[in-house]
Protein backbone atom coordinates (compact mmCIF):
# COMPACT_ATOMS: atom_id res chain seq x y z
CA UNK A 1 0.00 0.00 0.00
CA UNK A 2 1.08 3.31 -1.04
CA UNK A 3 1.78 6.09 1.91
CA UNK A 4 0.63 8.28 -0.45
CA UNK A 5 -2.73 7.28 0.25
CA UNK A 6 -4.76 8.26 3.68
CA UNK A 7 -6.34 5.87 5.61
CA UNK A 8 -9.27 6.88 7.51
CA UNK A 9 -11.70 5.17 10.08
CA UNK A 10 -15.28 6.18 10.81
CA UNK A 11 -17.24 4.55 14.02
CA UNK A 12 -20.42 3.67 13.69
CA UNK A 13 -20.43 3.95 9.83
CA UNK A 14 -22.97 1.41 8.78
CA UNK A 15 -26.02 4.34 8.66
CA UNK A 16 -26.26 7.85 8.83
CA UNK A 17 -23.82 10.58 9.41
CA UNK A 18 -21.70 7.81 9.54
CA UNK A 19 -22.29 6.00 6.49
CA UNK A 20 -22.52 9.40 4.74
CA UNK A 21 -18.89 9.99 5.95
CA UNK A 22 -17.23 6.75 4.79
CA UNK A 23 -18.47 7.49 1.58
CA UNK A 24 -17.43 11.01 1.32
CA UNK A 25 -13.99 10.38 2.70
CA UNK A 26 -13.40 7.29 -0.25
CA UNK A 27 -15.05 9.81 -2.90
CA UNK A 28 -11.90 11.48 -1.86
CA UNK A 29 -9.54 9.17 -2.33
CA UNK A 30 -8.85 8.12 1.54
CA UNK A 31 -8.65 4.42 2.12
CA UNK A 32 -11.85 4.16 4.70
CA UNK A 33 -12.04 1.53 7.13
CA UNK A 34 -16.07 0.97 8.13
CA UNK A 35 -16.50 0.44 11.58
CA UNK A 36 -19.75 -1.06 13.09
CA UNK A 37 -20.57 -3.28 15.99
CA UNK A 38 -22.74 -4.97 14.17
CA UNK A 39 -21.53 -7.85 11.72
CA UNK A 40 -24.22 -8.49 9.00
CA UNK A 41 -24.87 -4.59 8.82
CA UNK A 42 -21.32 -3.41 8.53
CA UNK A 43 -20.63 -6.15 5.74
CA UNK A 44 -23.75 -5.22 3.82
CA UNK A 45 -22.61 -1.31 4.10
CA UNK A 46 -19.25 -2.17 3.28
CA UNK A 47 -20.42 -3.95 0.49
CA UNK A 48 -22.88 -1.01 -1.00
CA UNK A 49 -20.14 1.20 -1.18
CA UNK A 50 -17.27 -1.33 -2.71
CA UNK A 51 -19.73 -1.64 -5.65
CA UNK A 52 -19.66 1.62 -6.38
CA UNK A 53 -15.40 0.74 -6.77
CA UNK A 54 -14.76 2.97 -3.50
CA UNK A 55 -11.72 1.79 -1.32
CA UNK A 56 -13.98 0.54 1.74
CA UNK A 57 -13.28 -2.39 3.96
CA UNK A 58 -14.96 -3.22 7.12
CA UNK A 59 -13.74 -3.82 10.90
CA UNK A 60 -16.03 -4.94 13.38
CA UNK A 61 -16.03 -2.33 16.99
CA UNK A 62 -18.21 -2.13 19.51
CA UNK A 63 -17.14 1.22 20.92
CA UNK A 64 -19.00 0.06 24.40
CA UNK A 65 -16.50 -3.27 24.89
CA UNK A 66 -12.73 -2.02 24.76
CA UNK A 67 -11.28 -5.46 24.34
CA UNK A 68 -13.58 -5.10 20.85
CA UNK A 69 -11.73 -1.60 20.17
CA UNK A 70 -8.19 -3.41 20.90
CA UNK A 71 -8.57 -5.97 18.20
CA UNK A 72 -9.63 -3.61 15.62
CA UNK A 73 -6.92 -1.28 16.55
CA UNK A 74 -4.54 -4.61 16.25
CA UNK A 75 -6.25 -5.51 12.82
CA UNK A 76 -5.93 -1.67 11.57
CA UNK A 77 -1.94 -2.26 12.06
CA UNK A 78 -1.54 -5.39 10.57
CA UNK A 79 -3.73 -4.34 7.66
CA UNK A 80 -2.52 -0.86 6.75
CA UNK A 81 0.06 0.21 9.33
CA UNK A 82 -1.19 3.57 9.73
CA UNK A 83 -4.29 5.36 10.57
CA UNK A 84 -4.51 9.24 9.00
CA UNK A 85 -7.72 10.31 10.06
CA UNK A 86 -10.22 9.28 12.93
CA UNK A 87 -13.91 10.29 13.25
CA UNK A 88 -15.99 8.97 16.37
CA UNK A 89 -19.08 9.14 15.19
CA UNK A 90 -20.64 6.29 16.91
CA UNK A 91 -23.34 7.27 19.52
CA UNK A 92 -26.57 7.00 21.32
CA UNK A 93 -29.57 8.99 22.25
CA UNK A 94 -31.42 7.46 24.89
CA UNK A 95 -33.42 9.99 26.84
CA UNK A 96 -36.84 10.39 27.61
CA UNK A 97 -38.57 13.65 28.80
CA UNK A 98 -37.55 13.38 32.44
CA UNK A 99 -35.20 15.32 34.95
CA UNK A 100 -31.78 14.31 35.00
CA UNK A 101 -32.14 12.90 39.01
CA UNK A 102 -35.67 11.17 38.30
CA UNK A 103 -34.53 8.91 35.47
CA UNK A 104 -33.29 5.18 35.70
CA UNK A 105 -29.32 5.40 36.26
CA UNK A 106 -28.70 3.07 33.64
CA UNK A 107 -29.72 5.72 31.00
CA UNK A 108 -26.92 7.88 31.90
CA UNK A 109 -24.96 5.41 32.72
CA UNK A 110 -25.51 3.87 28.98
CA UNK A 111 -25.04 6.83 27.30
CA UNK A 112 -21.59 8.15 29.04
CA UNK A 113 -20.46 4.21 28.30
CA UNK A 114 -20.95 4.98 24.43
CA UNK A 115 -20.70 8.69 23.64
CA UNK A 116 -18.04 9.68 26.39
CA UNK A 117 -16.13 6.04 27.03
CA UNK A 118 -16.57 4.59 23.55
CA UNK A 119 -14.37 7.84 21.79
CA UNK A 120 -12.40 7.78 25.09
CA UNK A 121 -11.09 3.92 24.36
CA UNK A 122 -10.92 4.39 20.34
CA UNK A 123 -8.80 7.47 21.05
CA UNK A 124 -6.18 5.84 23.27
CA UNK A 125 -6.07 2.44 21.15
CA UNK A 126 -5.74 4.32 17.79
CA UNK A 127 -3.44 7.54 18.67
CA UNK A 128 -0.52 5.29 18.89
CA UNK A 129 -0.92 4.73 15.21
CA UNK A 130 -0.90 8.31 14.39
CA UNK A 131 2.33 8.72 16.92
CA UNK A 132 4.26 6.62 15.53
CA UNK A 133 4.16 8.91 12.23
CA UNK A 134 3.74 12.31 13.38
CA UNK A 135 0.43 13.02 11.66
CA UNK A 136 -3.27 12.57 12.68
CA UNK A 137 -6.52 13.86 11.99
CA UNK A 138 -9.34 13.05 15.04
CA UNK A 139 -13.17 14.39 14.72
CA UNK A 140 -15.52 14.29 17.40
CA UNK A 141 -18.79 14.02 16.59
CA UNK A 142 -20.62 16.43 19.01
CA UNK A 143 -23.55 18.47 19.62
CA UNK A 144 -24.62 22.01 20.38
CA UNK A 145 -26.12 19.79 23.62
CA UNK A 146 -22.61 19.69 24.54
CA UNK A 147 -21.98 23.50 24.99
CA UNK A 148 -21.63 24.70 29.24
CA UNK A 149 -24.48 27.23 28.43
CA UNK A 150 -27.13 24.31 27.65
CA UNK A 151 -26.63 23.27 31.17
CA UNK A 152 -28.69 25.75 32.24
CA UNK A 153 -31.72 24.56 30.48
CA UNK A 154 -33.33 21.33 31.43
CA UNK A 155 -34.16 17.97 29.44
CA UNK A 156 -31.80 14.95 27.48
CA UNK A 157 -29.55 15.40 30.50
CA UNK A 158 -27.73 12.12 29.83
CA UNK A 159 -26.79 13.31 26.25
CA UNK A 160 -25.69 16.63 27.18
CA UNK A 161 -23.52 15.30 29.84
CA UNK A 162 -21.72 13.25 27.62
CA UNK A 163 -21.40 15.28 25.16
CA UNK A 164 -20.23 17.92 27.67
CA UNK A 165 -17.57 15.39 28.60
CA UNK A 166 -16.91 14.50 25.25
CA UNK A 167 -15.98 18.31 24.31
CA UNK A 168 -13.57 18.24 27.48
CA UNK A 169 -11.53 15.38 26.27
CA UNK A 170 -11.55 17.01 22.68
CA UNK A 171 -9.97 20.02 24.48
CA UNK A 172 -7.43 18.23 26.95
CA UNK A 173 -6.24 15.58 24.42
CA UNK A 174 -5.11 18.03 21.80
CA UNK A 175 -3.14 19.91 24.79
CA UNK A 176 -1.52 16.93 25.31
CA UNK A 177 -1.04 15.66 22.00
CA UNK A 178 2.56 16.29 20.16
CA UNK A 179 3.56 16.15 16.89
CA UNK A 180 1.27 16.90 13.93
CA UNK A 181 -2.06 15.78 15.22
CA UNK A 182 -4.97 17.40 15.87
CA UNK A 183 -8.22 16.89 17.57
CA UNK A 184 -11.42 18.52 17.00
CA UNK A 185 -15.28 18.11 18.18
CA UNK A 186 -17.71 19.07 15.46
CA UNK A 187 -21.58 19.61 15.63
CA UNK A 188 -23.33 18.57 12.81
CA UNK A 189 -26.36 19.38 13.80
CA UNK A 190 -30.39 18.52 13.54
CA UNK A 191 -29.56 15.40 10.86
CA UNK A 192 -32.19 13.67 9.27
CA UNK A 193 -31.11 10.23 10.13
CA UNK A 194 -32.42 7.37 12.83
CA UNK A 195 -31.45 9.29 15.38
CA UNK A 196 -32.50 12.62 14.83
CA UNK A 197 -35.78 11.57 12.74
CA UNK A 198 -37.32 11.94 9.74
CA UNK A 199 -38.25 16.37 10.91
CA UNK A 200 -34.51 17.35 11.21
CA UNK A 201 -33.87 20.10 8.57
CA UNK A 202 -30.64 18.84 7.26
CA UNK A 203 -29.19 15.86 5.50
CA UNK A 204 -26.17 13.09 6.35
CA UNK A 205 -24.50 14.52 3.29
CA UNK A 206 -24.56 17.90 4.44
CA UNK A 207 -23.64 17.07 7.75
CA UNK A 208 -20.47 14.78 6.42
CA UNK A 209 -19.68 18.42 4.50
CA UNK A 210 -19.31 20.12 7.85
CA UNK A 211 -17.38 17.67 9.75
CA UNK A 212 -14.74 16.17 6.45
CA UNK A 213 -12.84 19.94 6.27
CA UNK A 214 -11.15 18.71 9.28
CA UNK A 215 -10.39 15.98 7.79
CA UNK A 216 -7.36 17.42 5.63
CA UNK A 217 -6.73 20.59 7.22
CA UNK A 218 -2.86 21.38 7.52
CA UNK A 219 -0.25 21.87 9.97
CA UNK A 220 -1.33 25.43 10.09
CA UNK A 221 -5.40 24.13 11.42
CA UNK A 222 -7.22 24.78 14.21
CA UNK A 223 -6.66 22.11 17.35
CA UNK A 224 -8.65 21.81 20.30
CA UNK A 225 -11.28 23.58 19.00
CA UNK A 226 -15.52 23.22 18.40
CA UNK A 227 -17.32 23.22 15.41
CA UNK A 228 -20.63 24.09 13.33
CA UNK A 229 -20.41 24.38 9.77
CA UNK A 230 -16.63 25.82 10.30
CA UNK A 231 -17.30 28.32 12.38
CA UNK A 232 -15.93 27.55 15.83
CA UNK A 233 -18.48 27.82 18.89
CA UNK A 234 -17.99 28.27 22.30
CA UNK A 235 -17.55 25.55 24.35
Amino acid sequence: MSNDIKVALVTGGNRGIGYELVKQLALDGFRVILASRDSEMGHKATQKLKDSNLDVSFVVMNVDNQESIHQAAITVNERFGKLDVLINNAGVYLDENQKLVAMDPSILERTMATNFFGAYHVMRSFIPLMEKQGYGRIINVSSEYGAMSEMQYQGVGSYKLSKLALNGLTRLAAAEIQGDIKINAVDPGWVSTDMGGPSAPRTPKQAAESILWLATTGPEGPNGKFFRDRKQIDW
